[in-house]
Formats: structure tokens, sequence, C-alpha cells
């Protein structure tokens, strides 16, 4: 690698033209009496299972009675929790040659109808209620304003629905480059957008992930499902990764910590990939020390800075941490590998996997960046979007002419190719004229034993423009004095990164799948919501 800040994977394994129902079809014929679909119920007796001949069986008849009333090319919505229909739903448009749009369950109604009427959805398949909230009676008063939207499903009546498909209705033949999945974005520093992904993006992508990720546990992966399935996350990594390893996947109708360690010991789960809140509160409940998950295997985290004493207590429990970045844009770019040091662990997300490009440029006028530079990532190669639907202007800002993609993100590789993440483009303060990405703080935050968590953005300054400010959560029974952390913090970093405002947080707001939003953060701030313990 010369002194250019571009870095490309290997060409192997060979990308292959397939379909997520080709992958499905090659996992029942590789061992169809396997199980590959778990409900985790709390009460193991209920647990509902398919094995791979069972899963095919009723895709097949979800994509007859989809077929019956669809045509090819048809996009049909979710907006449920992890129940296990959803994967079925999903292998079952695969094979009838649909696009699946999946929707956030804690939408309310006018996120609901924005994301229905923008995304062309013709079917919508939900259930009763979510955490309280009534959900098919929302959606059943909506179709008199969305008349695109012809049928709507109760997903607890679906067997029901499976009967509708005609058994001697032919599958169509899907074409592995059409559209398989419309997922928003997570609308963290914006309005969502609906990015569109191939087949064989996913079957590709992911599969080159999984295999990562399982390594020597590839014959024996039990993968859990941690995040909503709206999410790229569960729906593709989780859900299609352990498709393409011949695994057993198994969800939960939403996280719970003690849940999350009863299903680790008695599915004897091997993998998960799971965002730090979430492992954190697995690591802490009362239940760790009860339970016996010496079955796991491997942990993929991701979607959040990764704090240090975080890998070290997942290595110390004899766990592989694998770190990864990936977007809904382009669901795996890099990862790190088993066996890379502790340093490469905490402080990067890894090479590229195979067939893709990473490049760092200049986020204004695109010049190639050297090693060691701080740019925005770039990432070319099958892995990426087809594009946001019905908004050309959002994907001409996004795809270069030359196929590379715009992260928005800010990172450095270096000379090895290693990449590692400094933060959103967005994100970066301009304190006095000096760049200061809130990333690099946020890491030495966290490893103040007085701190859980932070989140560090740029506040209005009459005379710096910005200046640096903390917002942290503090750990059970600490106390924070601002003065002894910047002290401590001296000694790292330079002075003007420094937050000089500092403020106690009791909660975040979070996405679903446990992002901090920074929007949020700081419109709260402006509201007058977090207390200023003093400024510096």
């Amino acid at each position: 690698m010369d002194s250019e800040a571009h870095v490309a994977g290997g060409d192997q394994p060979p990308l292959l033209d397939q379909t997520v129902g080709d992958l499905l079809r090659s996992a029942a014929a590789r061992g169809g009496e396997k199980t590959a679909l778990v409900e985790g119920a709390s009460d193991r007796a209920t647990r509902r299972r398919w094995t791979y001949d069972s899963l095919l069986a009723d895709a097949e008849r979800c994509a007859r009675a989809l077929l019956a009333t669809f045509a090819p090319g048809a996009h049909v919505a979710i907006w449920a929790p992890n129940v296990p229909e959803y994967q079925v739903l999903q292998y079952g448009a695969a094979l009838a040659g649909m696009v699946v749009v999946t929707i956030n369950p804690a939408f309310r109604r006018a996120e609901l109808v924005s994301a229905l009427e923008h995304a062309d959805v013709v079917g919508c398949f939900t259930v009763k209620q979510f955490r309280g909230r009534p959900m098919i009676g929302v959606v059943r008063e909506l179709t008199p304003e969305l008349p695109r939207l012809s049928l709507v499903v109760d997903l607890e009546d679906w067997h029901e629905f499976l009967t509708t498909g005609d058994p001697r209705t032919p599958f169509p033949l899907v074409d592995p480059r059409s559209p398989a999945l419309i997922l928003f974005t997570s609308g963290t520093t914006g309005q969502p957008k609906a990015a569109l992904l191939s087949h064989r993006t996913i079957t590709n992508n992911v599969a080159h992930g999984a295999a990562v990720i399982a390594n020597t546990a590839a014959d024996r992966a039990v993968w859990l499902v941690t995040l909503p399935m709206f999410h790229l996350a569960a729906c593709v990594v989780a859900a299609i990764g352990t498709l393409s390893l011949h695994g057993t996947l198994v969800t939960m109708r939403q996280f719970d910590a003690a849940l999350a360690l009863e299903l680790v010991e008695e599915e004897r789960v091997s993998i998960t990939n799971i965002v730090p809140t979430l492992m954190r509160a697995m690591m802490r409940h009362a239940d760790i020390g009860k339970r016996d998950i010496g079955s796991f295997h491997t942990v993929m985290l991701g979607g959040a800075p990764i704090p240090p004493d975080l890998v070290q207590q997942v290595e110390a429990l004899g766990m592989i941490p694998i770190v990864g970045y990936g977007l809904t844009e382009a669901p795996m770019v890099t990862m790190t590998r088993a066996g890379d040091t502790w340093m490469d662990q905490v402080n990067t997300c890894g090479l590229p996997l195979p067939h893709i490009e990473v490049s760092i440029a200049d986020p204004e006028s695109g010049a190639q960046r050297s090693c060691g530079e701080v740019g925005e990532v770039c990432a070319r190669g099958f892995n990426t979007f087809l594009g946001y639907y019905k908004d050309p202007v959002a994907t001409a800002a996004a795809l270069t002419e030359d196929g590379w993609l715009r992260t928005g993100d800010l990172g450095v590789l270096d000379d090895r190719g290693y990449m590692s993440m400094v933060g959103r483009a967005k994100d970066m303060i301009i304190r006095g004229g000096e760049n200061v990405y809130p990333r690099e703080i946020e890491d030495h935050l966290v490893h103040l034993p007085q701190i859980a968590d932070a989140a560090v953005i740029g506040l209005p300054d009459d005379y710096y423009g910005e200046v640096v400010a903390a917002f942290v959560q503090l750990a059970a029974g600490a106390r924070l004095d601002p003065a002894a952390a910047t002290e401590t913090l001296r000694v790292s970093l330079t002075g003007y990164k420094i937050p000089s405002r500092w403020f106690v947080v009791d909660e975040f707001p979070l996405t679903p799948s446990g992002k901090i939003q920074k929007p949020a953060l700081r419109e709260n701030w402006a509201k007058g919501k977090y207390r200023e313990v003093q400024r510096v």
C-alpha cells in the first residue's frame, strides 16, 4: 500500500449471482432437518421452531400468497417487532420477486404514513399492538389516505394468509441485481431516506462478513438477534448472515438482557452482533454469573464508538470481539479479524471485506487524502446500494460518477490499510478555527471511571464560534468533577479538544438500535433539559 489513503479487499471468495431465495434453497439443500429459526420466548416449552425444510415450505407458501394479489416487483412492508414471521415474509417476498420495506414499529402515525407513501407500499404486515400501542388498527385507518395500500395483514392471522395462495403458482425468475429491500436510514442526522439494496449485494456481502465473524464457530453458528429487525444489522447482517452459515437464528420480540442471557444458555448461542449499550446491559445484569454462556464464541460490536474496557470485558469472558463498520447504504465494509491485536480491536474497524475498496477523501473537494490524514470515508464495490428510492438528488450526492459512495463519516487509514473512525462530518466542531472530532474525545471520556457513556457536541460561543461540550452519563454512585476530569484529559488531549462545558445526562436520546441521537441531544439542550455542572 502506498501513501495514498486507499485500500482494496481481496478477490476471494468469488462473487456469486444469487438471490435471497436462492440462498434459502441452498441452505435447505445442505441439510433441511437442521433448525433454522427459533422464537426466543421466555418459556422454553412454547418456543416455536422451524427447520430449514419447514422454513422453505412456509416461505414458498408466503410467496404464492403474495403472488395471488400482487405482481413481482411490488413493495410490501413489515411494521412489526421481531416476530419469526418477519423472516418467513422476508424470504417469501424474495421468492416472489417482491421488495420488502422494513418500518420501525415505534413510528407514530405521521411517520408511518410518510414511509408507506414514499415507498409505494401495496401491502402491510403488522401486529395488533406493540408496547401497549395499537398497530393494525392504525394501519387500517390509513387505507383511505393511501390508495396504493390494498392489503393489510395481522401477523397473528398469518396461517390464514398463507392459505390464500395457489400451490400451482410458479415462482418468477428473479434477477440477483434487482432490489430486495428498502431500508430507511436511521435519521440520526436528518430526515430518513429509503435505501434500495439488491439481492446480489446482500447475499455476497453478508456471506463474506459472516464467515469472518463465525471463524471457527461456523459449523455451530447459533446467532442471537439483539437489534430490531427493521434495522440492517438484524434483517440483513444477522438473518441473512445466519442463512449463509447454515446456522440457527434466535429472535427476541424486543431486547431484554435477562432473556438474552437465558437464550445464550438454553439455545447454546455462539454469535451475536450488538451495539455497546446493549452489550453492557447484558454484562451488568445480575444473571451474568448465573448463566452458562460458555457457548458464546464471537461478539461483533458496532453502530457506536467501542469503549476499550468493553472489548477487555468481552475477551475476559472468553469471547472473540469483532469490530465492524458498515451503513445502510453499504452493509458491511470493513471488519477486524480474530487474532487482531487488542489495540486494533479498540482503535480500528479493521480491513475491507473482499471485493470492496475504501478511500479517504477531502470532504469538500473529493481529493485523495494520504495515510494518517482525516477525511471522508468512501467505499466502492458490489456492496453499495442501488440508490435512494424516488430521490435522485440525494442519490447523486451520495454516489459519484465513478462508483464511490460518500458515507458522510470521517475516518483515517493507516499504512497497513486498517481504518479508524473519527466521527460524522456533520458532527465536526470548529473551535476558533481548529477542527475537533467528537469521536476522539468520547473515546477518552468513557475511559474515565466515573463516566458510563458520553457524547460530545459543539455549542455556540461568542468568542470561539463553537466550544466543546461533553454530555455524560455517570457510573452508578459516581460524581463528576469537571476540573479533575480536565486535568486527566490534559495528559492525552490537546487543550482545545478538552470540553469546556460539562452536562450530566440521566438518559441519552437513542435510536432503536442504540445510537445516541445528537440532533435530539442538541434540541434537548436548547430546551434546558440538561444540568450544566460547570464551565471550565
